[in-house]
């Protein structure tokens, strides 16, 4: 998964599927919104480059990085 100029994001079906289950496993029980919004941060956090995020360059990182996401 890398990111487009325009902001889009190239993925393939293992990002897709990794970005699934984050989705569920954080929010399930908060309905689509809230899966909705936990699937934003993933994104955000590929394609933000705060201090914070700044070496995360896909999906598989997102669940990897210090910090990230409790329940994957």
């Amino acid at each position: 998964m890398g990111w487009f100029r325009d902001g889009s994001l190239k993925t393939n079906s293992e990002d897709v599927r990794l970005l699934a289950r984050l989705m569920r496993a954080e929010a399930e029980g908060e309905g689509d919104l809230g899966m909705l919004m936990v699937g934003n941060v993933g994104v955000n956090r590929i394609l933000g480059n705060c201090i914070d995020f700044r070496n995360i360059r896909n999906m598989q990182m997102v669940f990897q990085s210090p910090g990230g996401f409790e329940a994957t």
